[in-house]
């Protein structure tokens, strides 16, 4: 679709006013706060059922939707034939007491695990390496601290562990694109944000394309150029 398509303008005029509202904390996955747009919801689901992961990699928990949504997927492609032991594992830097007890208590937590800690601990990212290693098909899900230099290093220890034809999805690299938004509270902003860490770890990784064809189907989305499809 053209940018200057009425459809098009439109999308991105409600992504920016729809972000200033927190409209994606309106959504709920099973009981669980999502934080998500539905847009990137279906779309996730259509990835993890074409690849059927047996293992998803996920930074950054919060509520717990996300997992949650995950694990219920995995559930879903155990019972259509798919691996019947796929797992969620989690990292979380701040995991509230009250999100961790809703988490522990949710019928989906079986095909949870949950490691504190940051994303870029070595310790953390190599047992979730050692884990990547043993499982035939690997998605990684990015949307923790949306600093530009924390995504880059998320990408630079996790991408690699993405299996061919599976996806790395960074998420919120919809900030580059938000013109008159500004991020008072936060770290991030325009020029140091998701989408400037891909762009520049695209530079040096030809392992990695951007899945076009998701960006131009969604119009609206938090992960704009953010569907990274291994290729090779």
């Amino acid at each position: 679709m053209k940018s200057s398509d009425p459809v098009y303008l439109w999308s991105k005029s409600f992504l920016r006013d729809s972000i200033e509202s927190k409209y994606s904390y309106n959504f709920k996955w099973m009981g669980r706060p999502i934080i998500q747009y539905p847009q990137d919801i279906v779309a996730v689901q259509e990835l993890i059922w074409d690849v059927k992961p047996d293992l998803i990699i996920e930074t950054g928990v919060a509520h717990g939707g996300s997992a949650v949504f995950f694990a219920s997927l995995l559930e879903l492609n155990a019972l259509s034939g798919g691996p019947k032991d796929a797992e969620v594992w989690c990292i979380e830097i701040d995991l509230r007491a009250h999100n961790r007890e809703a988490i522990l208590a949710h019928p989906m937590y079986p095909r949870l695990r949950i490691f504190d800690g940051s994303s870029l601990d070595e310790k953390i990212a190599l047992e979730v390496s050692q884990k990547a290693l043993q499982c035939e098909r690997v998605m990684v899900i990015l949307d923790s601290n949306h600093t530009h230099e924390h995504v880059l290093g998320e990408l630079n220890l996790y991408a690699s562990l993405v299996s061919v034809g599976s996806y790395c999805v960074v998420f919120d690299t919809v900030i580059e694109d938000l013109d008159g938004v500004e991020f008072v509270d936060r770290p991030w902003g325009k020029g140091n944000n998701p989408k400037t860490a891909v762009a520049e770890f695209l530079k040096t990784n030809s392992d990695f394309v951007v899945d076009q064809a998701i960006d131009e189907k969604l119009l609206i989305s938090a992960a704009p150029g953010g569907y990274l499809k291994r290729i090779k």
